[in-house]
């Protein structure tokens, strides 16, 4: 994911971003949720230092009969730090959910950033009650590690892989 595709997106420009990408987007990105969820940073702070903050980050497309298209991203919360930590988070748009995008692309970022010099562990966060993201997680070959709150939302089960 480079900076001018991050801009496109943030900025609401669909036709740079699909240029960029060399991809389709989905109908609903981009928008102002999947920026709020994607990109926990403001875009000046990506421009301060974009290989900080978008370290690792990739952009899942899918082709299908010779078309392609963006299914999905996976974004990591910027490059890890002293303490060799690196949090991955993810998403697939709506329709092409349960499909296998996020568990193989997840595996695969977890098995990138893992061979990275710094890099001991992987995590990543989500609710106990969202049983789909339990499964990507799980089958991507990362284990419970814990538990941390989130500020509005309650409980939020860590998993994690170590190098």
């Amino acid at each position: 994911m480079t900076l001018a595709m991050v801009e496109a997106v943030m900025l609401g420009r669909r036709a740079d971003a699909e240029a960029l990408a060399n991809a389709r987007m989905p109908e609903r990105w981009p928008n102002r949720e999947l920026v709020e969820r994607a990109f926990t940073s403001s875009l000046d702070a990506i421009r301060e230092n974009p290989s900080e903050r978008l370290w690792g980050n990739r952009v899942m497309i899918a082709v299908t009969d010779g078309a392609r298209r963006v299914v999905g991203s996976i974004v990591f919360h910027g490059a890890p730090g002293a303490d060799g930590i690196a949090e991955i988070a993810y998403g697939v748009e709506d329709g092409s959910q349960r499909l296998g995008y996020a568990t193989e692309a997840v595996r695969a970022c977890v098995g990138w950033a893992l061979a990275q010099d710094g890099v001991r562990s992987v995590q990543a966060a989500t609710f106990a009650w969202h049983v789909p993201s339990l499964r990507v997680l799980e089958n991507a070959g990362m284990v419970r590690a814990g538990a941390r709150d989130h500020e509005t939302m309650g409980e939020m089960i860590l998993f994690e892989r170590r190098r």
